[in-house]
């Protein structure tokens, strides 16, 4: 057996194990003294593989779709918020504790421009 089994297999080693079935499959003659080894029993684990990385390719799928679902939701409720500002600002002012209280800053916070000293002449 593997040593470890929790490591996902690569595509090449996944594609050797195909192509060795696809030959065991031409061995007429296969009769293995352990009966969990028959053809039939690889071909039942090659389909239960190949049913399982299906469900996980549409799980992944899904899970895609939900994710840019909720970032659809996320992005509308951020412009909502915005234009909720731009309404505040408009009803209250710049400079109001309502604005403040959606977590901006009132218009006396920001620190006033300074100019550039003026250059002597040299």
């Amino acid at each position: 057996m593997a040593k470890n089994e929790n490591k996902r297999r690569t595509p090449s080693e996944i594609q050797e194990d195909k192509d060795a079935q696809a030959a065991l499959k031409g061995m007429t003659d296969y009769n293995p003294s352990n009966k969990n080894y028959t053809a039939d029993k690889v071909a039942a684990a090659r389909k239960a593989m190949d049913d399982a990385q299906e469900e996980e390719t549409q799980a992944e799928k899904a899970a895609m779709k939900a994710r840019d679902k909720a970032n659809a939701a996320e992005w509308a409720f951020h412009n909502i918020m915005m234009k909720v500002t731009d309404q505040v600002v408009a009803q209250y002012g710049d400079d109001s504790d309502e604005l403040q209280s959606l977590g901006k800053k009132k218009k006396s916070e920001y620190k006033k421009p300074t100019g550039r000293p003026k250059k002597t002449g040299n």
